[in-house]
């Protein structure tokens, strides 16, 4: 039996039969497979490096200075004890009017840095890496690639941090405990921790963070991480996070977790679009077989043989399509991260197995949903249709069997999400896309014959009446064009209009520059600089840290909530204002403004809803140490988009005069005045002056490369697309055949049939590339409204480029499905039927 199904694959793939299917099984698991190996790779990655992630076996991460009495706990128990101190501030190069400046992320380190791991350096920005357990020597520092030509000096050159100079000494390739090897904003600057304090970089009110690292014995390091997580609870220690290996870094573990699910989703939806081809062609193989298998059945084999055969026929295909499938995911998963590169500093261990088994696996569940229903159909095929060419309906037990189709695409949704309620809204969503682009293909494909005298041309009343006849062929090829346009529309031309409404909803004259960290004796001085500029006078506003302990009578901490975001906030320190006037772009929505006779606070709309307060409710801040409590007696709507200085919570002045502050302020900074920014970093080392712009345009080339690598993987979902509308095309092709025959015979000539096809690919691609294009452009304007907040503008060129690109589609699909169809002689044709 095996052997007999093996001959007839043979015969059925020599005849062409096969071909089809084993194209759209190879473009399904490739579509998974690339994403497949690009995760894996990258788990991989972070698996290896775990313990550098962390730069040791654990890290104790804070605000404030670490507790003396934990490190010297931990040098009892025999650990080994590594420090270093993060925060931003401006790194200078130059003299004068030549001075140049770059927000950079200072970095301090103790000797024995980093406890697990190696820093790689190269001895200029093109040397080859060497890998160092060693730190910055006094006097000098080691810095990221990028800062030398922001500052325009290189190697073996001066820098100033502070008050302090230092010497360039190498230049930083990969710094283990990072972050995952991501990208970050602000470039490194990496210095000794003995020369920190001569910097005088930190003041009061900078943003510092401290992290302790231990390394030791498994079992050591255990101990004392429960020791320290009861201390912490006993003493109520606020702004202090333990990390280690099942713990750190968990804000990147969750950016992962979601760049897999949306990358997964994104090939999923190519292999369901592809899943639809695997049985339309399923069910024309089962049209094309009916008299092989009656004639099977009258040379003596049973329904179970005939069964047999088929299901093992399939099997060879579909394992042989997933085996190609997982070779070309595993080719290209290597533009994944050719495009991603710039993304991922760590080199990435060699992929495993494993996706390649899951895409060998998804080949085989595609095939056995999509693909087996059809074929069951073919057991039920009698004797007599060698005489009688007629076939009985499909029996209900069989039909059901394309309930099997349904379950494995639900199935196949929540595997690859790995979420059930994303993967059942992801399903329930493409379902009813199906559904709506279904009605409405129908609907417009049923209102042609209002149009078929409409245009008198034998060509155009030919393809109106085809179209009209095969309605249902029609809109299937309708929907999957319209679903496989629409996915690449929303992330070509719709992105480029969401970005574009992005910036046209910041002023040109909103600022790009903001001044942290000004002292209170600087303010004065710093305000009449700014005013100078000719750009008006900017306000500077009081910025207090302060951390929120109590909402009336109940504490404050992380557990309280449940929600990620308000952990997140509780678990550091507010930025606190105080003024004695609403700022101009901030609106109340709830309660009245400040009055200065009591404790009082003003609070932003979001922060109150998500961490529950109300009017009325009472706040108590630990401000340095003092507690302040305060009632709130209003809720404010911020213009987040205005580009200028926000603040969650304001108090009363009377309430925080005598605290330690600091002051902030933003302003507009013209490119022909930038020097200005140099002028006072010079002039005033401690200030950390962060130029807007150069983040939006940082940030946009990230966005960029990510939706480049997004838009690559949608080009299986479009090729998707396109096979499906093949398929169905192929699968009317027989009739298409006779219809033809019959015509000609009738004084059609092949001219008019032709012109009929390429009519009938431009309506059916017209419609679909119209579909995807409004569906493209809601999904945009829900985005705009509900998601970013600005204002949207429908663009034409959305339409235009999908009634055009849905129409080249459709002519290569068809023209590829087709193009036999007026070769068969009339006679011939009729003789066949």
């Amino acid at each position: 039996m095996f052997m007999q199904a093996v001959q007839m694959t043979r015969r059925d793939w020599r005849a062409g039969e096969l071909r089809f299917l084993l194209i759209a099984l190879v473009v399904a698991v490739a579509s998974l497979s690339s994403v497949g190996f690009f995760i894996d790779r990258m788990r991989a990655g972070l698996t290896r490096d775990a313990h550098q992630l962390l730069g040791g076996d654990l890290v104790v991460n804070a605000d404030q200075p670490i507790n003396a009495a934990w490190r010297a706990e931990a040098q009892r128990r025999g650990l080994t004890v590594a420090d270093t101190v993060t925060f931003p501030s401006m790194a200078l190069a130059g003299e004068g009017d030549k001075t140049q400046s770059q927000l950079a992320s200072i970095k301090a380190v103790s000797e024995g840095y980093p406890l697990r791991g190696n820093v790689k350096l190269a001895g200029t920005a093109e040397g080859s890496d060497i890998e160092t357990r060693d730190i910055p020597v006094s006097g000098t520092v080691w810095v990221d690639k990028t800062v030398l030509p922001a500052l325009g000096i290189r190697v073996g050159e001066q820098l100033r941090l502070g008050d302090i100079s230092f010497r360039v000494d190498k230049i930083i390739s990969i710094e283990p405990d990072r972050g995952a090897g991501f990208i970050n904003f602000a470039p490194r600057v990496m210095l000794s921790m003995q020369d920190l304090a001569a910097t005088n970089l930190i003041q009061t009110g900078s943003r510092v963070t401290y992290r302790m690292l231990l390394a030791g014995p498994p079992i050591t390091v255990k101990s004392y991480q429960k020791w320290l997580q009861q201390v912490i609870e006993r003493d109520n220690a606020k702004g202090v996070r333990i990390e280690s290996l099942e713990s750190g870094r968990p804000e990147m573990q969750a950016t992962l977790a979601r760049a897999e699910q949306f990358l997964s989703l994104v090939g999923l939806l190519s292999a369901m679009l592809a899943a639809i081809a695997v049985a339309m062609a399923a069910r024309r193989f089962m049209l094309r077989h009916l008299d092989a298998c009656a004639m099977l059945r009258f040379l003596g084999l049973t329904q179970n043989q005939v069964t047999s055969m088929y299901l093992i026929e399939f099997f060879l295909v579909g394992l042989a399509g997933s085996a190609l499938g997982a070779a070309l995911g595993f080719a290209s998963h290597f533009v994944l991260l050719e495009w991603l590169g710039k993304l991922v500093a760590n080199e990435l261990p060699a992929a495993s197995w494993l996706p390649a088994l899951q895409g060998i696996a998804t080949g085989l569940l595609l095939l056995v949903g999509f693909a087996i229903p059809p074929i069951l159909q073919l057991r039920n095929v009698p004797h007599n249709r060698v005489i009688r060419r007629e076939q009985d309906p499909p029996k209900p037990a069989t039909l059901a069997t394309y309930g099997l189709g349904l379950f494995v695409f639900v199935s196949l949704l929540l595997w690859q999400s790995g979420n059930p309620k994303l993967g059942l809204l992801t399903a329930a969503g493409f379902l009813g896309g199906f559904a709506l682009f279904a009605v409405i293909g129908w609907a417009a494909v049923r209102s042609l014959r209002y149009l078929r005298g409409g245009i008198n041309h034998p060509g155009w009343r030919f393809a109106v009446t085809a179209l009209q006849r095969r309605t249902g062929a029609t809109v299937v090829q309708i929907v999957a064009l319209s679903l496989g346009l629409m996915a690449l529309l929303l992330l070509t031309v719709i992105r480029g209009d969401l970005v574009n409404a992005w910036k046209d909803s910041t002023p040109p004259d909103a600022p790009n520059r903001f001044v942290l960290n000004i002292q209170p004796d600087q303010k004065a001085a710093i305000e009449q600089r700014l005013t100078g500029t000719g750009e008006g006078t900017p306000a500077l506003y009081p910025m207090i840290r302060g951390r929120l302990i109590k909402i009336n009578d109940t504490v404050i901490t992380g557990d309280t909530y449940v929600d990620d975001r308000a952990r997140r906030l509780v678990d550091r320190e507010f930025n606190l204002s105080t003024m004695r006037t609403i700022p101009a772009q901030n609106k109340i929505v709830a309660g009245r403004w400040l009055d200065d006779s009591q404790p009082e606070a003003s609070v932003e709309e979001g922060l109150a809803k998500t961490l529950n307060v109300k009017l009325g409710d009472r706040l108590r801040f630990d401000i340095g140490g003092q507690q302040v409590e305060a009632k709130v007696t209003s809720l404010r709507k911020l213009e987040w988009g205005s580009m200028r200085v926000n603040f969650f919570v304001i108090l009363n002045p009377s309430l925080v005069k005598d605290m330690p502050q600091t002051w902030i302020t933003a302003f507009h900074l013209p490119e022909e005045r930038s020097a200005l920014a140099n002028e006072l970093t010079r002039d005033y080392p401690n200030l950390t002056i962060v130029d807007i712009g150069s983040i939006v345009r940082q940030v946009q080339a990230v966005v960029d490369q990510v939706i480049t690598a997004v838009e690559f993987l949608f080009l299986f979902t479009l090729a998707s697309g396109v096979l499906v509308l093949y398929a169905a095309l192929v699968g009317s092709q027989d009739e298409r055949i006779r219809e033809s025959g019959l015509l000609r015979a009738l004084g059609a000539t092949r001219s008019q049939l032709s012109q009929a096809q390429w009519i009938e690919f431009a309506l059916v691609g017209g419609l679909g590339g119209v579909l995807a294009a409004t569906g493209a452009a809601i999904i945009g304007w829900v985005l705009a409204s509900y998601v970013f907040n600005f204002d949207w503008s429908f663009s034409p060129i959305v339409w235009l480029v999908g009634l055009l690109t849905g129409s080249v589609c459709a002519f290569v699909g068809g023209w590829a499905g087709l193009r036999n169809v007026l070769k068969h002689p009339p006679l011939q044709t009729l003789r066949g039927s």
